[in-house]
């Protein structure tokens, strides 16, 4: 028997003491998954109902939040099934849907960021021209790249590891991830690590416009306390987002291809998990408080909601 494609069901890491706390464990994950859906449709909901958010920055951000809910959708409802069935395992097919998931959601969230970088370059390094050179036409050019390429991107990806036969059937991690799909197959991953150099370089174009962007802002901000005031109030948030994806991106990338089991379980499964649940409670929570115009509009929606709750409640 052929036991090189024998693998359509996988297993997947079990999580520590899972059978005394998996209901403890359910309960925190439920909690940060309707946290997290919560805050993010919040946040697009006030970006569409508020003309005066309807701008190019807040439509980018309200794509963000979006993507915050399409990424956390592809691992909260796996784990928290897992958990309560007590069952880790997951066909390769679901599981290479699950890789496409999280994978176009963590791309896009990098392509989503440069494109608010360039936006923020725009609006305060040339202000004149910022209706002139973000144009309606231009927005949906930008939102269109930031979508399509990493869903391009990751798709490819998947194809090119989960077409090669398996010999092994084990993810050491708490869902699936390429590079560990990959490592199941005994042929050679000479295809996959050149694609994953080009999607690298994909990447490093985008970190080279942020940084640029970056080093002419605080250049023009220098001259100006509106600069200035305009880059602590808009991008402090965008430098913390892109800090926090971009140094927990790094070490999921390395460590599944380089890692060493020296490192402390607990501290990878921090790690790995860091990855896809942080970015997408993060980012509505340092937007949603530190930019006025987002946070008056959420206060606002949220007293109009309280208040009707309350005349609904009224005995008649």
């Amino acid at each position: 028997m052929d036991n090189m494609s024998y693998a359509v069901i996988l297993t997947l890491m079990v999580p520590r003491d899972s059978k005394s706390y998996r209901h403890l464990y359910f309960t925190c994950f439920l909690s940060l998954y309707l946290l997290i859906l919560s805050m993010n449709i919040c946040l697009v909901i006030v970006i569409i109902k508020e003309k005066s958010l309807h701008e190019p920055m807040y439509i980018f951000l309200s794509h963000l939040c979006v993507n915050g809910v399409y990424g956390a959708s592809g691992f909260y409802p796996k784990i928290m099934s897992d958990l309560i069935l007590d069952s880790y395992v997951i066909s390769s097919h679901m599981c290479a849907l699950q890789i496409c998931v999280i994978y176009s959601s963590l791309l896009c969230e990098f392509t989503i960021l440069t494109v608010m970088s360039y936006d923020r370059y725009v609006a305060i390094c040339k202000p004149l021209d910022y209706h002139s050179k973000l144009t309606k036409l231009t927005c949906v050019k930008l939102i269109l790249f930031s979508w399509i390429i990493p869903n391009c991107v990751s798709v490819i990806a998947v194809l090119l590891s989960n077409l090669r036969p398996f010999c092994k059937n084990h993810i050491d991690k708490l869902y699936c991830d390429n590079w560990s799909v990959v490592k199941l197959s005994c042929v050679s991953s000479f295809v996959n690590n050149v694609y994953g150099y080009v999607v690298t370089f994909i990447l490093l174009s985008c970190a080279v416009i942020i940084i640029v962007s970056y080093v002419k802002l605080i250049s023009a901000c220098k001259a100006s306390l509106e600069n200035r005031r305009k880059f602590w109030q808009t991008c402090l948030p965008h430098i913390l987002s892109l800090i926090n994806f971009t140094f927990a991106f790094l070490f999921d990338f390395m460590y599944n291809r380089y890692g060493s089991n020296d490192i402390p379980e607990s501290l990878r499964h921090f790690l790995a998990l860091e990855l896809v649940i942080v970015p997408p409670f993060f980012n509505p929570v340092i937007y949603g408080l530190n930019i006025r115009a987002v946070r008056q509009r959420v206060f606002i929606l949220m007293s109009c909601s309280k208040s009707r709750l309350n005349v609904s409640q009224a005995p008649k």
